[in-house]
C-alpha cells in the first residue's frame, strides 16, 4: 500500500474519532497487542502500560496512548503507538499512528518479519 494512502486512511480514522459526535472515550491503562513472527509463525499477545517502553523480539513499542469507545456505543479500541525496529543495531522509526482494533487489516504494522496489531485496551492485565 502507498504510504500516503495509508497515512491518509489513518488520518480520516484519527479525525473520524476525534470530531465525532458519539460519547467521551474512556482512556484505558495498557493496549493488549498481538505479533506474529513470520519465521517461526509464532503468535504472542502482551499488554503493554501506556506511556511505556517494551522491547518485544526486536522491536521498541512506545504505547503513548489507548482508549475506547463508551459502553452505550459501538465497541472500538485504538491506540497510538511509536515503534522502532532495532534489527540493524540502530533504532529506525518503522511505524508512527494509530491503531484501531476493528480495522486490523488496515491500521496493523506490516514488517518482513512480524506483523502487529491491537486486540483491544483494558484496564487490569491479565499475564
Amino acid at each position: 500500500m502507498n504510504t500516503n494512502l495509508g497515512n491518509l486512511i489513518k488520518l480520516i480514522f484519527f479525525l473520524f474519532f476525534s470530531f465525532s459526535l458519539y460519547g467521551e472515550t474512556i482512556e484505558k491503562k495498557y493496549a493488549s497487542l498481538k505479533l506474529l513472527n513470520k519465521t517461526t509463525n509464532k503468535v504472542s499477545e502482551r499488554e503493554i502500560l501506556v506511556n511505556s517502553i517494551v522491547k518485544w523480539e526486536t522491536l521498541n513499542i512506545n504505547v503513548l496512548y489507548c482508549a475506547s469507545s463508551p459502553p452505550t456505543e459501538i465497541p472500538e479500541d485504538y491506540t497510538l503507538l511509536d515503534i522502532y525496529d532495532l534489527t540493524t543495531n540502530e533504532e529506525i522509526n518503522i511505524y508512527k499512528g494509530w491503531m484501531i482494533s476493528s480495522s486490523p487489516e488496515i491500521t496493523s504494522l506490516e514488517h518482513p518479519i512480524y506483523d502487529l496489531w491491537l486486540v483491544g485496551c483494558i484496564n487490569d492485565r491479565t499475564s
